[in-house]
């Protein structure tokens, strides 16, 4: 079996909801870390780039009909490289990205870029086909996230709970405090802050430039999302399910805006191309747990993917856990046997802070864990998160 290597990442900085990225189009955002490879790579004879995968959870406005084709072509790609859209919500540029490690690895690619985009600033609201003619009971729904068109059958079986309200399902279950929920969004402020403050994530980060009606271009370099703030502002915070509950808009992740791309490659095609390997993608796993408690989506898969790279949780440097919210994080590192503060967890900081455009959020989380392990020196790398509708997906990488 072939090696599949990451060889450079790259993603935009993350928008707030209706912020900085919010006036780019989907297809338009996709194609700037496209872009960035291609320009970072001159010496990559692109017409023999073997495929673009791009995850995208929504494609209900300017994403849909395969924003990855959309992309490729407004990127400059040559029309003759395929491209597919891969939608596992959360999960997909994660779940890209291990397709890609997949297809090289059997030998049936050689150089593949996999990432992802999610612009939720322009979601559109969506309106279902009429059930009969004259029809009264049209219902426009808002595409940002969570469910829509929700099948009786489905909600009968397994509910429908939003995500805020999974999060509290895990908190009560897995006994998870308001205050430590706190405490957890805290140290993702402040880790992301110092790793700003340091330019730990200038290597993954590149500078994307907002058209304006007049004058130059807005010039966007830097992740909007954080925030300054402090336990008691934090704990001052009504719940968003319910006004006594303990999921927040403070300890949760953000609704985002970004793109992020990393290029693979086979053993031959570094050869080929004169790239440098970075990391090497070991393995790959999916699980699934009931919807209600999505967030807890990782705990099983973070389980099966090192069951499949033969490897231990002790043996990682590196741990990128996507913070959905903190409740089911904190949830997760628990049943790992994992300290709420463990170090080598999202040590730039995590979602929370850093922001969770769904799509893009994966192929972040695999960008940023290569490069904290060349930073550091450290050999493993995990990256996991929770997906809706009750799944998680892990990604195990090796520094080379």
């Amino acid at each position: 079996m072939n090696h599949a290597y990451l060889c450079d990442a790259i993603r935009t900085p993350f928008g707030r909801y209706g912020g900085g990225l919010s006036a780019l189009r989907a297809d338009d955002l996709a194609a700037l870390p496209l872009t960035a490879l291609q320009q970072r790579n001159p010496g990559v004879d692109w017409e023999r780039l073997d495929d673009v995968l791009y995850g995208c959870a929504n494609q209900a406005g300017e994403d849909n009909r395969n924003v990855a084709r959309m992309a490729a072509l407004l990127a400059g790609l040559p029309p003759s490289t395929p491209a597919s859209t891969v939608n596992r919500l959360c999960g997909s540029s994660l779940d890209a990205i291990g397709q890609a490690a997949r297809a090289i690895k059997s030998g049936e690619a050689e150089l593949i870029i996999a990432g992802g985009v999610e612009s939720m600033s322009r979601a559109p609201y969506v309106m279902g086909k009429a059930d009969s003619a004259f029809a009264r009971n049209l219902r426009i729904e808002d595409s940002t996230m969570g469910w829509r068109f929700v099948n009786p059958l489905l909600r009968e079986r397994y509910g429908v709970d939003s995500m805020p309200e999974t999060a509290e399902n895990v908190a009560e279950q897995f006994r998870v405090s308001r205050a430590d929920q706190d405490a957890f969004a805290l140290r993702s402020q402040l880790r992301a802050a110092a790793a700003q403050e340091a330019g730990r994530l200038d290597d993954e980060l590149m500078e994307a430039l907002i058209p304006q009606a007049r004058g130059e271009a807005l010039r966007f370099s830097r992740d909007e999302h954080p925030r300054a703030t402090s336990l008691e502002a934090l704990a001052r915070l009504k719940g968003v399910v319910r006004p006594d509950g303990s999921v927040t808009a403070g300890n949760a992740s953000g609704i985002n805006d970004g793109a992020a791309a990393l290029l693979l490659a086979g053993e031959a095609a570094l050869q080929r191309h004169g790239l440098t390997p970075r990391a090497r993608v070991l393995a790959m796993a999916c699980a699934g747990v009931e919807p209600r408690i999505m967030g807890f989506g990782p705990a099983p898969a973070m389980r099966k993917a090192l069951a499949l790279a033969g490897l231990r949780l002790e043996q990682m440097d590196v741990i990128e856990l996507n913070e959905a919210f903190a409740a089911q994080a904190l949830a997760v590192l628990r049943e790992l046997g994992l300290p709420d503060d463990a170090p080598h967890v999202n040590p730039n900081g995590g979602a929370i802070a850093l922001g969770h455009p769904l799509g893009a959020s994966g192929a972040r989380l695999a960008a940023t864990a290569m490069y904290q392990l060349q930073r550091t020196g450290g050999r493993y790398a995990l990256c996991s998160m929770c997906i809706g509708v009750g799944q998680g997906i892990a990604l195990i990488i090796e520094r080379v």
